[in-house]
């Protein structure tokens, strides 16, 4: 596919494919079958066995044999696009240089690839036989195709479809010689013997033996590895790409210890406040018991998931040495990017250009990134600036290699308060950087301009270049479009250096059908890629999460491409870190308790959750299969002696026919399961047979047969809104559909099936993005992610019941989830708690008795330990205690607003089936210093908590008046009380700043509301007087009784 193809716009349902170019008129496409010389622009050709001919067997640059045979003898012998020596194929004559390979014809013999080579067999049968739909004669083409049952065996995953066997076998292998270096020794020749029977006389028994030894390799000469560095270098590259770094006992076991103890005193605690209840107060006293129970089992959800806390090294220089060679062709693996967007005016274009500009500038080769925009909103602004975006690249990507330039955002860059002339030792890099810094501005000025002509829609919609309207006028029913922005062809930088890929892609959209929001953007994401390039890992980001560490890819490579422990990894999930954010971090938005103690706890037991972006998928566990099985452990045999241990070994029988026809039977098994799974491959990804031959193709790669534009035709097909219909898109594989947290079910369903995940976290943050740091944008925010959990708490994905039968969930890991799912329900409880200060102050009652001198050192034992504990986390999580007691306030603030908010709203959802909006994050930021931290925006979500703040303040007025009037008597008891209703204004304090705004001007709404809704539960409270015992008795009125 390449760049200068121009936008393709379809609809497979209506039959309709068009190609729109810059300044030309819509044409319709094409039908390419064969390939084109890119030197001399003839047919590429066949090759004597009638094949299509492959001049580069590393890159596939198209040639034709004639200039590949000048080439070879006159040029430099080298594949212009990958700089690979051309080596001998079959009829070619031999040139200088030849000598140095085996005499054998055709290159394909270099490797044993048989195994591959059956199951490529099966993938192209399927491509063109049963799977292949409405294809009319110009879709086939002349190869030959063996057929699907061509002998090959493979082995099932999840029992649905083949899986090539070899693909994991590596971990078998390579677990026997973990325990010693093995050097490499000669391989034996065909004559070794014939040269053993003739030195066999010639020597003793002993001189015999020790030579035998040395063939075998169990004996041979010791080898200074500190005089061969060739040696020490391959050693090098055998050692594991990373390691676990578990944190010091010193630090931890204490930790343990200390949670212990605090489960045993809250056992205690409890007894004590259910054993002693309030008799002149039964209702204060019943509902503080049940958020007491109900705190004390959220904390051990939240607490014991982190019982195995670990840390994680990497090693990048072991990476390169074992997969990036001198000399030979990188081996490291490919990587498909997604990028998301949706509304260009809160998802400024300017910020998903830098998030762009950063991904293609990365450490990692140019020919093994790909980079998919997903602009749901079908923005003209966005496409645009998105071709603004690949111009700019060409110069702004050679820069940053040049001068290995961090952060590679060039907003961010050349924004950052630091000595940029630090460790720069290149005289040219002053002039080059104010160069680029004034392209940087003029593209942002551009960019800005496109923006700013976006706010006004004209009356016909938008027309492009050419005069053809825009596709995307009706974000809510247009076809889908792919534009390739820079690829094989046109994505040269001003050095003449490749570009990665850039490809735009917007879903089709149509009003009768179901679109799933992000989740259907990214399943979509996932066919596109698979169908055009088909990595075998993904990276997805949100528009303004930017890579600020270029080598971050390189870090997850470490993890998925160890041969040790990388099969069994689904994904790794990096930190989020933001910017923009003011120095104390009044809303906790950083978010840090969370991402630096919670989730290094769960890298402990099976992996992170993942939290949505920042994460490096493997392509195959987003398909829905399984991880590989390790060797199972050998079942205990006795023999026939002792028949108490173990079980008797029993002698296999056999059969007059096992001996001929046993082998056969199998075989026809194998096959028939082979021929049932490809008949569910329509069912379960779709009717795209290119698609369906991608996920057999487990190393990634798109099927060699196919032409650019039949790729282009079916990356429109697996685009259309129809495409998923009785297909398993959505609640077996890919993004998982039913739940606006679309990131935390898929994560679930992959640990659910065995897989585990990996938390890294470099020392340089790897991804960096925006964060709200207003008060009512935080809020919403936090809103959609509680209503999705709660979402999941009433699906049948809950981890509550799903996810049993498997078994492959650890307990530990099913607590955190189930956390994750239950956490917006302590709203309730929180709500009631945090009112009950204030009651206590009015009323003169308390939530407990008066305790003696044994039963306070319960109370002294438990808020002893919810302190020690605090300060152990900090310990060894490195986490400062601002950031721990902003994330206290933020708990309480939320806890008692978009919680309380999210279950009302999931409890309508499933009950009388109300859905709401979702609103997207604004990512744009204001002109001045943290100006969006002082606006105010009004929003129901502050009632709550301004209610909760006023009734308390209220209160401690009350109580201090009523004890000044009373006496000294009356201030025992109202220490308690007070201490209680201080507890609940320290934690709403940030909130109550974000109300005051700049310089203490409360906006007027507030006050209205909060005197409003606080005069009338005072007013109800006077009147009814709910929680308080009744005293029956005469009336002292018509008795006349002095009382």
């Amino acid at each position: 596919m390449e760049a200068s193809a121009g936008l393709v716009a379809g609809s497979h349902n209506r039959n309709e494919l068009v190609v729109i170019h810059g300044h030309e008129e819509p044409k319709t496409l094409k039908n390419l079958n064969g390939q084109v010389c890119e030197i001399c622009g003839d047919a590429v050709g066949p090759t004597v066995d009638g094949e299509l001919f492959v001049a580069c067997n590393e890159c596939g640059f198209p040639v034709c044999r004639p200039c590949y045979e000048y080439e070879r003898r006159e040029g430099n012998q080298l594949c212009p696009q990958c700089k690979t020596r051309y080596k001998r194929l079959k009829g070619s004559p031999r040139v200088e240089g030849d000598d140095d390979e085996e005499d054998i014809d055709d290159i394909e013999h270099e490797f044993n690839i048989d195994e591959q080579k059956k199951n490529t067999d099966i993938a192209e049968a399927i491509l063109h036989g049963k799977m292949s739909y409405g294809r009319g004669p110009e879709d086939e083409e002349n190869t030959q195709y063996p057929a699907v049952v061509a002998g090959g065996r493979s082995r099932h995953v999840s029992g649905e479809f083949p899986i090539p066997s070899h693909a994991y076998s590596g971990d078998q292998m390579m677990g026997s010689s973990l325990h010693r270096r093995v050097h490499p020794y000669p391989v034996s020749d065909e004559t070794g013997g014939a040269r053993w029977d003739d030195k066999k006389l010639e020597m003793g028994w002993k001189e015999r033996m020790e030579d035998w030894k040395m063939q075998q390799g169990n004996l041979g000469p010791e080898y200074d590895d500190s005089a061969d560095p060739e040696m020490a270098i391959l050693d090098e590259a055998r050692q594991p790409l990373s390691r676990k770094v578990p944190i010091a006992s010193s630090k931890i076991n204490p930790y343990r210890m200390v949670i212990v103890t605090r489960l045993v005193v809250l056992a205690f605690f409890l007894r004590y406040r259910i054993l002693n209840p309030v008799h002149d107060a039964p209702g204060l006293w019943l509902t503080s018991i049940i958020c007491e129970i109900w705190f004390a089992l959220s904390w051990i959800l939240d607490q014991f998931p982190k019982w195995f806390p670990i840390d994680r090294e990497t090693y990048l220089d072991r990476l390169s040495l074992r997969y990036e060679r001198e000399g030979e062709p990188n081996m490291l693996a490919p990587v498909d990017i997604f990028v998301s967007t949706v509304d260009p005016m809160k998802e400024p274009p300017l910020v998903t250009a830098n998030t762009v500009l950063s991904i293609l500038a990365m450490d990692y080769p140019v020919d093994k990134i790909s980079c998919y925009i997903s602009d749901d909103g079908a923005s003209m602004c966005t496409f645009e600036a998105l071709s603004e975006t690949a111009e700019f690249a060409r110069k702004w990507v050679p820069f940053c290699k040049k001068f290995s330039i961090e952060p590679r955002a060039p907003e961010m860059y050349f924004s950052e308060k630091v000595d940029y002339l630090k460790d720069k030792v290149q005289p040219a890099f002053v002039q080059e950087r104010r160069a680029m810094k004034r392209e940087y501005e003029e593209f942002k000025v551009r960019i800005n301009a496109l923006v700013a002509k976006a706010t006004k829609v004209p009356p016909g919609g938008w027309i492009m270049q050419d005069g053809t309207p825009w596709p995307g006028n009706n974000t809510k029913d247009h076809p889908g479009m792919i534009q390739v922005f820079l690829g094989q062809n046109g994505g040269l930088d001003v050095e003449g250096h490749e570009l990665p890929r850039l490809v735009y892609v917007s879903r089709e959209k149509r009003p009768s059908f179901q679109h799933h929001k992000k989740a259907g953007a990214m399943n979509a994401l996932i066919r596109v890629s698979g169908v055009l390039t088909n990595a075998p890992f993904m990276l997805n980001l949100d528009c303004d999460h930017y890579l600020n560490n270029s080598k971050a890819v390189r870090e997850a490579m470490c993890f998925l491409m160890d041969p040790q422990v990388g099969k069994k990894v689904c994904y790794v999930q990096f930190p989020q870190r933001f910017d923009g954010i003011d120095k104390h971090d009044r809303y906790a938005n950083r978010n840090t308790v969370f991402f630096d103690i919670n989730m290094k706890g769960l890298d402990g037991i099976q992996g992170p959750v993942y939290v949505g972006t920042g994460c490096v998928f493997r392509r195959q566990a987003l398909y829905g299969y399984e991880p590989p099985k390790g060797p199972k452990r050998p079942k205990m045999v006795s023999c026939d002696c002792c028949p108490c241990f173990g079980r008797r070994k029993k002698l296999p029988k056999y059969s007059k026919n096992d001996l001929d026809g046993g082998a056969n039977v199998q075989g026809f098994e194998e096959d028939k399961e082979i021929l049932m799974s490809q008949m569910n491959f329509e069912k379960k990804f779709g009717q795209s047979p290119i698609f369906v031959t991608s996920t057999l193709m487990i190393e990634g790669g798109v099927p060699p047969s196919s032409s650019p534009a039949a790729l282009l035709k079916e990356a429109i097909h697996v685009i259309s809104c129809g495409y998923e219909d009785k297909t398993e898109w959505g609640s077996e594989l890919g993004w998982i559909y039913g739940s606006i947290t679309e990131d935390i079910l898929t994560g679930f369903k992959m640990h659910c099936r065995g897989w585990r995940s990996i938390y890294c976290m470099p020392k340089r943050a790897a991804f960096k993005g925006s964060a709200p740091i207003n008060l009512s944008d935080r809020l919403n925010q936090v809103l959609r992610w509680a209503l999705g959990s709660v979402e999941i708490f009433f699906s049948r994905h809950s981890p509550l019941w799903y996810g049993y039968k498997e078994g492959n969930l650890k307990w530990l890991e099913r607590f955190a989830y189930v956390n994750t799912t239950v956490y917006p329900f302590t709203s309730l409880p929180l709500l009631a708690y945090c009112t009950l200060p204030a009651i206590c102050l009015l009323t003169g009652k308390f939530i407990m008795p008066e305790i003696s001198t044994f039963a306070s050192l319960f109370f002294i034992a438990l808020f002893l330990s919810i302190f020690v504990t605090g300060i152990l986390e900090l310990r060894w999580s490195g986490v400062s205690i601002e950031e721990w007691w902003r994330n206290e306030q933020f708990w309480v603030i939320g806890g008692v607003s978009a919680h309380l908010f999210a279950v009302i709203q999931g409890l309508l959802k499933v009950l009388a089936g109300i859905d709401t909006n979702f609103t997207v994050t604004s990512k744009a930021t204001d002109d001045e210093d943290f100006g969006e931290l002082y606006a105010f925006k009004w929003t129901t979500l502050l009632i709550p908590p301004t209610t909760i703040l006023i009734i308390n303040l209220v209160g401690v007025v009350a109580g201090i008046s009523d004890a000044i009037n009373n006496g000294y008597q009356s201030w025992g008891p109202l220490f308690g009380k007070l201490f209680f209703a201080f507890w609940v204004i320290v934690h709403l304090y940030p909130f109550l700043k974000g109300l005051m705004g700049r310089q203490n001007r409360t906006p007027t709404i507030v006050i209205i509301w909060s005197v409003l809704l606080a005069s009338i539960f005072s007013l109800l409270w006077v009147r009814i007087d709910p929680f308080i015992l009744k005293t029956k008795g005469p009336n002292t009125k018509q008795c006349g009784i002095n009382c």
